[in-house]
């Protein structure tokens, strides 16, 4: 008995040890942020890497997603002659919360992997010390682009995903369940309002803020060689997962 409180208790000294340290990070990371301007050449090439260059695998993530909830929802609607409100519920559905959390885990497994990988990396090859022995804050060279593009870039992404996501659902909804592609559109501007949309906005700013920093602290704190790299990337993005599905939870909570 004593042995598993003493490894329930470890397990919870942990967690409060790498959630504090995560804390730290993403409070240097933002104090450094006044500074994006000046180190805009690092800062854009990561936002071009966590927001043009996801575009294709979040397209397609987008229209499949927006078709697949117009054919589940649209089949049920059909039985009881309301295929025409398929609109509102894809609309609210998408900005609410499959938009948000479904480019959160995509670009969690992607960006947020890639940024683990590549600090763990420098860390295991001894260049983030060597950037300290320079005189360099690693922080503010490497986490501050990583965590500012992060930020920035994943409700920029959310919205791409949202209006992917109505018309591929659009697009199912006239082609299968025969109702005017200008009548779906109404029900979609009907059903929305800035206050949906912007309920989508809050949680992919926090949820980028997650990725970011998540894959960041993992790296930075590797160890072990090419395995601890293999490590660090695996646990960010499981990680990642749990965090964003535990802030989507009281986020959502706390908007109703």
């Amino acid at each position: 008995m004593a042995t598993v409180l003493e490894r329930i208790g470890r397990h919870i000294i942990r967690l409060c040890e790498v959630s504090g340290d995560m804390l730290v990070l993403a409070g240097q990371a933002t104090y450094w942020m006044r500074e994006a301007w000046w180190a805009r050449t690092r800062v854009l090439a990561q936002m071009a890497r966590a927001g043009s260059d996801t575009l294709g695998i979040a397209s397609l993530n987008a229209i499949f997603v927006g078709m697949a909830i117009a054919l589940q929802t649209g089949d049920t609607l059909r039985r009881f002659g309301m295929e025409e409100s398929l609109g509102d519920i894809v609309s609210l559905a998408m900005c609410r919360e499959l938009g948000p959390v479904l480019t959160a885990l995509l670009v969690s497994g992607r960006v947020g992997a890639g940024i683990a990988a590549e600090l763990a990396t420098m860390n295991v090859g001894e260049e983030i010390d060597a950037l300290r022995t320079l005189g360099i804050n690693p922080v503010r060279y490497l986490v501050m682009p990583r965590f500012f593009a992060c930020v920035t870039m994943l409700p920029l992404l959310v919205i791409y995903v949202n209006l992917v996501g109505i018309l591929a659902g659009g697009f199912m909804t006239s082609s299968y369940f025969d109702v005017a592609f200008s009548n779906y559109m109404d029900h979609v501007i009907k059903a929305l309002d800035f206050e949906d949309i912007f309920r989508g906005l809050v949680k992919a700013f926090f949820f980028g803020g997650i990725i970011g920093i998540v894959g960041c602290q993992r790296g930075l704190r590797s160890s072990g060689g090419p395995e601890g790299v293999g490590r660090a990337t695996t646990e960010a993005v499981v990680i990642s997962f749990v965090t964003i599905y535990v802030f989507n939870y009281f986020i959502t909570w706390f908007q109703i």
